[in-house]
């Protein structure tokens, strides 16, 4: 019974409640038809035995129905749901009693019972599909710190984290959750990221290494020194986040809102004038209070008011679950209508991972020993991959003076190393070899004497490639922004795809530039910007839509986007889109069949074709069918 293990106690008595008046109302029905119970009793009280007897079923599953009705009514709001229902089954009864009372078949009471059972059953199996979409996005709220080890003197003390300070030392044990965002000071160890970024694999730590809340320490103590408060740390950041997501509607899911404020009073005014005109003129009060009752019930709005907002939020859990955080179903709604992606390009469609791609020199060792003595007191990103390719011993008694705009000289005694660009080169007449690669080109020198040249460039990632050939495939526009120059640019934009791009931007030029893609886009397609969240803030606030890539531990991303892909991983775009587009099929699956269900039962209602019971498929397995194929949306996804 894993179906029964997952429910909630209050799940479990309502799953209780409709089990035993089912079995009631089955064999009352049973009885009903075989011995007649309204034969029981003599007219005129020959309606008060079934009378009875189904109103004990009815207080069984329809007591919390009635009192929320009569609840809403006190405090204003009358036309909802329980309302419909309340109003239907009572007036079943009413009309059961008054055939009852003038000698006619009666007929109602299994009826109004059956209102309350099948709608308590809808009412279940939403609540049922909401949980379930639910779990993906706890497991994100599982992320929140209970305590953090404190060291004050040597001891630990265990203290809740919003009291912990910057610069404060704390202790996470081995199967404890990291509580705030911090450096590692001692220690190494492995931890589980599962719940932030959706990886399986486990993430290596060591000294010095910056972690960040919410990851969970699984092999060895660690002592972390505190960069962040915790209402600034990455955790709270993204629970802060998660909270918030339903509160962000979509354009349709207010459609539907609003449509049920205005729909359900006119179906009630349309309902009584069925009920009275008719009769009015036949004098056949039962055959139309009837007719009004069933155009009730089956007028009910549930399929579209539940349904909807739980399509976008089961996809909002399912994206959870991959690692991607949509701040709100608008957005999710608003990224299915994206025509254009603009791109970023160092570290997010190249790795921002600078490496030597070439040396061009006969003298390999002594190219790298002399570049690194040049660079070894730097810290640019350049610098730092000249001394991690050097194995040797640097040298450290040379004297170092940086030229701007040229490069390097570092010299001791008579004894000179030049490392910089053409111009240094130019400059100090030593004649060098030009080199036309792609990248940055480090020129060295050595004593006048050239040695050669390094080429530095930054790694594209595996997966652009096959991203930009997706978008190509589907007539998605994809557009590349860099600061970089024109050359490295060029040919980034060559060997990946993108459509076009643009070089040497400074960031607000790039919030130019993205002006002017707005501006001609089509009225209704959307523009996307993904960036690394950190230096393209502008432009991830002014685009339509702004995604920020590699998001963990990233304030601006957070703050700045509108979704969070918290792990480094281009196909999550195309998984995303997969998402945004099987969500927003579904919703309009589930309003046009709710609506044209809907209105040919209302036609053949108001024309006494069909009966109650149709009235009560019309309302509750149009909603249960809507339910469950908006479940559908928290499927599992596979990026080809």
């Amino acid at each position: 019974m894993k179906f029964y293990r997952n429910l909630a106690k209050k799940e479990r008595i309502v799953f209780f409640r409709i089990i035993i008046s089912l079995i009631l109302f089955i064999t009352l029905f049973i009885l009903d038809k075989t011995i007649i119970l309204s034969s029981v009793f003599p007219y005129p009280f020959s309606w008060i035995f079934p009378f009875l007897l189904y109103l004990v079923v009815y207080f069984i599953i329809g007591y919390d129905v009635l009192f929320k009705a009569a609840r809403n009514i006190v405090h204003g709001q009358i036309f909802d749901e329980n309302f419909l229902m309340c109003l239907a089954s009572l007036g079943a009864f009413a009309l059961a009693i008054y055939r009852g009372v003038t000698k006619e078949n009666i007929e109602g009471f299994d009826e109004a019972c059956a209102v309350f059972i099948f709608y308590q059953i809808g009412e279940f199996f939403q609540r049922y599909a909401t949980n379930r979409s639910r779990k993906s996005i706890s497991a994100l709220m599982d992320i929140r710190p209970d305590y953090a080890n404190k060291k004050v003197d040597g001891l630990l003390q265990k203290v809740d984290p919003s009291e912990i300070k910057v610069n404060d030392i704390i202790v996470v044990n081995p199967g404890e959750k990291v509580p705030l965002d911090g450096i590692v000071i001692k220690g190494n160890s492995t931890l589980d990221v599962k719940a932030l970024t959706g990886e399986s694999l486990p993430k290596e730590i060591n000294t010095n290494d910056q972690i960040i809340s919410g990851a969970i320490n699984l092999t060895t103590k660690l002592e972390i020194r505190v960069l962040k408060e915790f209402y600034d740390s990455t955790v709270f950041k993204i629970l802060e986040l998660v909270e918030n997501a339903s509160s962000q509607k979509s354009k349709t899911e207010n459609f539907i809102s609003k449509f049920a404020k205005f729909y359900t009073p006119l179906v009630c005014v349309i309902a009584l004038l069925l009920a009275i005109i008719p009769s009015l003129i036949t004098g056949d009060w039962s055959t139309w209070l009837y007719r009004g009752l069933s155009f009730l019930v089956v007028s009910c709005p549930c399929a579209l008011v539940i349904s909807i907002p739980l399509s976008f939020f089961a996809a909002i859990g399912a994206s959870s679950r991959h690692g991607i955080l949509i701040k709100g179903s608008t957005f999710l709604e608003q990224f299915n209508q994206v025509k254009t992606f603009v791109f970023d390009k160092t570290g997010t469609l190249t790795k921002g991972n600078f490496v030597i791609k070439e040396i061009v020199s006969s003298k390999k060792d002594e190219i790298l020993k002399y570049a690194a003595t040049a660079e070894c007191g730097s810290s640019h990103p350049i610098a730092k991959v000249i001394l991690a390719s050097y194995q040797g011993k640097i040298p450290q008694d040379y004297e170092i003076n940086n030229i701007a705009g040229e490069g390097i000289i570092a010299s001791k005694d008579n004894d000179i190393i030049y490392v910089g660009n053409e111009l240094m080169m130019k400059n100090h007449q030593i004649d060098y070899q030009r080199n036309d690669s792609v990248g940055s080109v480090i020129y060295v020198a050595h004593n006048d004497e050239f040695l050669g040249s390094i080429v530095i460039q930054d790694e594209i990632k595996e997966d652009a490639k096959a991203l930009i050939a997706e978008f190509n495939k589907n007539n998605i526009e994809s557009i590349m922004l860099s600061g970089d120059n024109e050359k490295i640019v060029q040919a980034v934009a060559k060997e990946i795809g993108v459509t076009r791009y643009q070089a040497e931007l400074l960031p607000q030029d790039k919030v130019a530039e993205l002006e002017k893609i707005i501006q001609v886009k089509n009225k209704k397609d959307q523009v996307c910007f993904v960036g690394d969240g950190i230096n393209d803030a502008p432009s991830l606030m002014r685009a339509d839509i702004g995604v920020a890539m590699g998001g963990v531990g990233s304030d601006a991303s957070i703050e700045a986007s509108d979704i969070v892909l918290m792990h480094d991983d281009l196909t999550n775009l195309m998984l995303t889109k997969k998402i945004a587009k099987k969500t927003m099929r579904i919703v309009y699956e589930n309003i046009i069949f709710s609506l044209l269900i809907k209105v040919a039962i209302l036609i053949l209602s108001a024309f006494g074709i069909t009966n109650m019971w149709v009235a009560i498929f019309g309302d509750v397995g149009v909603a249960i069918i809507a339910i469950l194929n908006a479940l559908r949306v928290n499927s599992k996804y596979k990026i080809k």
